[in-house]
C-alpha cells in the first residue's frame, strides 16, 4: 500500500475538474476530493464563492485552482482546457455537476428561449466539455467522469418537463461517450442521481420544504469521491440515498 493510501490520501497526485463547484454539491465535492488528496480546478462564474472554497480547501491542508468561467461560452471551455494541458499532463476526474433549474412550468407554458438556455447549459455545454477535456482524460491512468442527473431524466413529471429534458439528454450524451470509450481506452464514464438533496436549486424548486428534511450535500460529495477512489465499471448509474 502507497504512503498517500496510509495517510489517508488515495487521490494524492490525481488531478480533478469539478463544474459548479461555487456551492452545493459541487464545493462539498470540491472540498472532499482535495482532503482525499486530489488537486481540483473548481470552475463556476462567479469568482467570489470560488474563492470562499479554494480558501476553505486551503486551510484543511488541500491545494487548489479557480478557473472562473461561464460555461455556456464554449470558446472559454477550450481555453481553460488548453490552459489545464500546458500545467497538467493528464485530467484524471471530470465532474459534470453544473446545471440551471430553468422555470417549473407545463409543457405548453414553456418559454422557448429559457427552454434554449436550460438546454445549452445542461446538454450542449456538457457535449464542448468532454470534446475540450477527452484528449487529457485520455492520458489518465484511469481517467473518470461523473456527471449529476435528476430523476426526472428517467421519470417523466409534471412541470418539470424542461429540465428533465435537459438530464435525459445528458444522460443519453454521458452514456453514449461512456460506451464509444469502453474498449478504446481506461475512461470510464458514471451516471449519478444525487437524489433530495439541500441545495439552492433544491430550495427554489421546493420552497416550502425544511432544508433539515433532506441530506447535506456533503453526503453526495462522499459518495462521488469514493466512485474516484475506487472505480467503477462501464455505464454505472447509482442514485445517493
Amino acid at each position: 500500500m502507497s504512503e498517500a493510501a496510509t495517510d489517508g490520501r488515495p487521490l494524492d497526485g490525481q488531478l480533478a475538474l469539478v463544474t459548479g463547484a461555487s456551492r452545493g454539491i459541487g464545493a462539498a465535492t470540491a472540498r472532499e476530493l482535495a482532503r482525499l488528496g486530489a488537486h481540483v480546478v473548481l470552475t463556476a462564474r462567479s469568482a467570489g464563492p470560488l474563492e470562499q472554497v479554494e480558501q476553505a480547501i486551503f486551510d484543511a491542508g488541500g491545494s487548489a485552482t479557480i478557473a472562473p468561467l461561464d460555461l455556456t461560452q464554449t470558446d472559454s471551455i477550450a481555453r481553460l482546457a488548453q490552459a489545464i494541458g500546458e500545467r497538467w499532463t493528464s485530467l484524471d476526474l471530470l465532474v459534470l455537476n453544473a446545471a440551471t433549474l430553468g422555470s417549473l412550468a407545463a409543457v405548453p407554458a414553456i418559454d422557448p428561449k429559457e427552454l434554449a438556455a436550460v438546454l445549452t447549459l445542461n446538454v450542449s455545454a456538457q457535449a464542448a466539455l468532454l470534446t475540450a477535456f477527452d484528449p487529457l482524460l485520455r492520458r489518465a491512468k484511469a481517467g473518470k467522469v461523473i456527471g449529476l442527473t435528476s430523476s426526472v431524466g428517467r421519470s417523466p413529471r409534471a412541470y418539470w418537463g424542461a429540465y428533465g429534458a435537459s438530464k435525459a439528454a445528458f444522460e443519453t450524451l454521458l452514456g453514449a461517450y461512456g460506451d464509444e470509450l469502453a474498449e478504446i481506452s481506461r475512461v470510464r464514464v458514471a451516471i449519478v442521481d444525487p437524489g433530495a438533496t439541500r441545495t439552492k436549486m433544491r430550495e427554489r424548486a421546493y420552497p416550502g420544504e425544511d432544508p433539515a428534511s433532506v441530506k447535506p450535500p456533503e453526503t453526495v460529495a462522499t459518495r462521488i469521491a469514493t466512485l474516484a477512489v475506487d472505480g467503477f465499471v462501464v455505464g454505472h448509474f447509482e442514485r445517493v440515498s
